[in-house]
């Protein structure tokens, strides 16, 4: 019978995701994960695998905690064009507030260009995060509170590049005025022809 393990995971694997978030995965050897992990070598790759597998792993939790909990909260809790607004709302104020940006969009930076498997991964997330603004910008079409002019696989792709670009510029001017200008001229793009009244 295997013997539980000694550590507590969920606090291993967000030590381990702060350690590769604020350094890089290329600057952040085993050892400096076991050191902030508190485990040894062989604990680690026991309990996670390789470096690689540890870090996939990493990256899936933050995003859990982070894109994932704020498309699902934001898209029960407002209707589409507010949920829209809010999401990118959100993005600049943890922007500015942490100068780390994104840990995927970091990702996205690094490593996959040059690991097809990481690659894979944040793909697939960008296209989660692709596919809740392309959600939420047909329904907002549906309810009038949306321009119909421009398909919503273009907005929401727009959408997706203007969040992409947020982060960014983010890490090297965090400067509220440009990012919420950025913010709202994408937005801009999504009001529905204004309304003439009858004088």
């Amino acid at each position: 019978m295997p013997r539980p393990r000694a550590f507590d995971e969920d606090a291993a694997l967000d030590a381990a995701t702060r350690r590769f978030w604020d350094h890089g995965y290329a600057a952040t050897s085993v050892r400096d994960l076991g050191a902030a992990m508190g485990l040894g070598a062989a604990s680690l790759y026991n309990a996670f695998g390789d470096k690689h597998a540890l870090f996939a792993r990493c990256l899936d939790r933050y995003l859990d905690a982070s894109m994932r909990e704020r498309i699902a909260r934001l898209e029960a809790t407002l209707p589409p064009r507010a949920a829209i607004e809010a999401f990118l709302g959100e993005i600049v104020a943890r922007s500015l507030s942490d100068r780390r940006g994104c840990l995927l969009v970091n990702t996205a930076l690094e490593l996959a260009p040059h690991d097809d498997g990481i690659g894979s991964v944040v793909a697939a997330r960008l296209a989660e995060l692709e596919a809740f603004f392309r959600r939420c910008l047909l329904r907002g079409q549906r309810a009038g509170t949306i321009a119909r002019a421009r398909p919503a696989r273009d907005l929401a792709r727009l959408l997706l590049t203007t969040v992409m670009g947020l982060r960014v510029l983010a890490r090297a001017r965090p400067e509220p005025a440009l990012l919420h200008g950025a913010a709202r001229q994408a937005l801009a793009l999504l009001d529905p022809p204004a309304r003439r009244t009858l004088s």
